[in-house]
């Protein structure tokens, strides 16, 4: 499953935008189908990742606002251009294709076969690793360093399974990654307009 993950991330990006997001979501939806793996979307689990993803989230917006501020952050970020509309960057590509899709993947289906399989440890690395190796794609793209863009995707899935563990729901992690993303996005496209 990990490979299969890894090798999806460079067929992905070929694929028509409106395909991709439908398709990895759906893809998600599939396998935690099919490993049977626990979201914790029902109370009480729920309150315990909505409460510990909010504060992630919170903490990791702030970062990413204040890193603004650096000049050669400001330079990379006014250098990007967005992916499409952004409405639809915002609204339906990180929300669904991006945060649903690899957290149902990799923080659920993953982790939970990798568990079974390896322990919880060795599980955990092995998501964390797989999740880190599916940007390579993405680093390729934007011209980042594909080994950066690596480790720290990697230590942010180790983080993002944490959070799924600590609170016994997918809704912390995907709190934090939706968090990261959007700030992100919403940063560059303001540093983009006012260039």
């Amino acid at each position: 499953m990990a490979a299969a993950l890894v090798g999806w991330s460079f067929v992905s990006p070929r694929l028509p935008g409106a395909w991709r997001v439908t398709l990895q979501a759906g893809a998600g939806v599939a396998l935690v189908l099919l490993t049977r793996a626990p979201l914790g979307l029902c109370p009480p689990r729920l309150w315990a990742g909505l409460r510990l993803g909010l504060s992630a989230g919170v903490a990791a917006a702030s970062a990413i606002a204040a890193t603004t501020r650096v000049p050669p952050v400001r330079l990379s970020m006014a250098a990007r251009k967005p992916p499409g509309s952004a409405p639809g960057w915002l609204l339906w590509r990180i929300p669904v294709g991006t945060v649903w899709a690899e957290e149902a993947a990799f923080r659920a289906a993953l982790a939970t076969a990798s568990v079974a399989a390896f322990g919880k440890s060795g599980g955990g690395l092995l998501q964390a690793a797989a999740f880190g190796l599916s940007h390579i794609a993405d680093a390729r793209a934007t011209g980042e360093r594909v080994v950066a863009t690596v480790l720290v995707t990697g230590v942010a899935g180790w983080l993002f399974g944490w959070l799924a563990d600590r609170s016994g729901s997918l809704a912390a992690p995907m709190l934090a990654h939706l968090a990261i993303n959007e700030a992100g996005a919403i940063a560059a496209l303001t540093v983009r307009h006012s260039a």
